[in-house]
């Protein structure tokens, strides 16, 4: 069979999950050329995540996709342990207002519904191109660049593509990391769980947060995730599997302490499903001129709701790093740091979500006491989880506690709405997609050295949080990434410019073409 050949595109991405369709959006913010090639059509239909964080949500607004996420999600009050009684072992509050990150901290959604949201915004990125009904068959390394080779499903041709990157973004049984030589580590948590998903437009009048059922025989949760859609996840005994619970008279008896005295003729399941949920990560994330992103570099547990929140920040972590490459504007070796960072943050976010689970379901007396001693301790996780050091500096030797204790560096820069001036605008929205240096004061002329090397100066009111941290910290003047990772900091705006990388991402080139 010929191949035709479709010639040459900067970058490959393959799946277009949710990882796939932000990293292409990050590139396409930066004018990177990009083709994204997916197995379906559309939209997989079905539920599946239902949880992102602040920071998550913060991606979504680099995405463009924020204020439309806002009317599709609903904000939720944190997470309750409860006994087999459900009696509260404890509750970790989360608030739903604007926090520190610009958005309320637990957010609960349909995973269809973002997915689309994300499709629709990809398709106004001119230099992106989406391909659905394509299978990938090969992804081959040459010296200077990789060819994809890959059939269209629906005519039966076969087609190839040159790129100078591929990213794999194809889920847990990616091709790609076959195709690379990765193999996935197990970290030790293989459970089978029920996943059901129901839509009711009567009440529960239930807490509005995540319930986490601590019981050894049958652990479970429940979840409101919109206006009238429930889920509830319940671990399986040994051989039983979602046929058991095909009805509502076998599947009702698990769902009844939440739904009280609802009739079952007003309960719609839109879904019962089985789900093992693994604790793995890849051994190598990149392959010289391939990357893995998403589910196919790591798989958690569900129990702290970050798995795909784990893949928008790997792309929020590549993605500008691989387009200043692109761009010349970074050093090829500025991609060695993607791996060191993202798969020592995804270690971490998998073991707090091992760690939830067997709260959850140990037996015995190891149970009881882990639930005891954890207990008044897990408010902590979800923090953690998410802002256990997104990404530190490559090269730093600074162990993780002393920094913790004494710096800024290798955290998120705050984002909350009074951080810069009275006018409420976020440091996202100021900081623009590049570099941004953040000093208590900043001369015109130093202010004009740091937009010749492409970065936004920043200079927060007095007063405001994004003041008050700097003082907080005792710092002068702090380089920011692009993904608004604190990159280091200075005792001086002067001894910052020597360190800042010239990044002139498509915004900094049109200013400058504009002066």
């Amino acid at each position: 069979m010929s191949t035709h050949n479709r010639g040459a595109v900067s970058v490959v991405v393959i799946g277009a999950g949710p990882s796939g369709l932000a990293v292409a959006t990050l590139l396409g913010l930066y004018g990177v050329e990009c083709l994204v090639l997916d197995r379906w059509e559309g939209v997989y239909p079905l539920p599946r995540a239902v949880h992102l964080d602040d920071e998550v949500y913060r991606i979504l607004n680099r995405l463009g996709v924020a204020t439309q996420f806002a009317g599709l999600s609903r904000p939720a009050r944190g997470l309750r342990l409860l006994t087999p009684g459900h009696q509260v072992i404890a509750e970790f509050q989360r608030s739903t207002d604007i926090g520190a990150h610009g958005y309320p901290q637990a957010n609960m959604f349909d995973q269809p519904d973002l997915e689309q949201l994300m499709r629709d915004n990809l398709r106004m990125m001119p230099t992106v191109t989406l391909r659905g009904n394509v299978e990938v068959l090969g992804v081959t390394q040459g010296n200077a660049a990789v060819r994809v080779d890959f059939t269209d499903r629906v005519t039966g041709i076969r087609e190839s593509v040159r790129a100078s990157h591929v990213l794999g973004c194809d889920g847990a049984n990616s091709e790609v990391r076959e195709a690379i030589g990765a193999d996935m580590e197990d970290l030790g948590f293989e459970q089978r769980w029920l996943v059901i998903d129901i839509d009711t437009a009567a009440p529960l009048n239930q807490w509005e947060g995540v319930h986490q059922l601590c019981d050894s025989y049958r652990a479970g949760t429940y979840m409101r995730v919109g206006e009238v859609r429930y889920r509830w996840e319940f671990r399986l005994l040994p051989g039983e599997t979602a046929a058991d619970f095909a009805t509502m008279d076998t599947l009702h008896p698990l769902i009844r302490p939440w739904t009280g005295d609802i009739p079952a003729d007003d309960l719609h399941v839109l879904r019962v499903a089985d789900y093992t949920f693994h604790a793995q990560i890849a051994n190598k994330w990149r392959d010289r001129r391939v990357f893995l992103l998403g589910d196919a570099a790591h798989l958690s547990p569900p129990f702290i709701g970050q798995g795909m929140g784990a893949g928008l920040r790997d792309a929020m972590n590549l993605a500008w790093k691989l387009a200043g490459v692109l761009a010349g504007d970074l050093p090829a070796t500025a991609l060695a740091s993607y791996q060191a960072e993202r798969k020592r943050h995804a270690r971490r976010t998998i073991t707090l979500a091992k760690l939830v689970g067997l709260t959850m379901t140990a037996g015995g007396r190891f149970g009881t006491g882990l639930r005891r001693f954890l207990g008044p301790g897990l408010h902590l996780v979800a923090g953690l989880a998410a802002r256990s050091w997104a990404a530190l500096p490559s090269g730093s030797r600074v162990r993780l506690s002393a920094l913790a204790r004494t710096s800024v560096v290798g955290r998120l820069c705050p984002n909350a709405p009074t951080s810069v001036n009275p006018d409420a605008n976020r440091f996202d929205d100021v900081a623009g997609d590049g570099f941004a240096l953040l000093a208590l004061a900043i001369t015109p002329e130093e202010c004009e050295r740091i937009l010749h090397k492409g970065a936004a100066p920043v200079v927060p009111d007095p007063g405001s949080e994004l003041h008050q941290w700097l003082v907080r910290y005792r710092v002068a003047a702090a380089v920011v990434r692009p993904d608004r990772t604190v990159m280091f900091t200075s005792d001086s705006v002067s001894g910052s410019l020597t360190r800042l990388p010239s990044f002139l991402s498509a915004t900094a080139h049109a200013e400058r073409t504009k002066r």
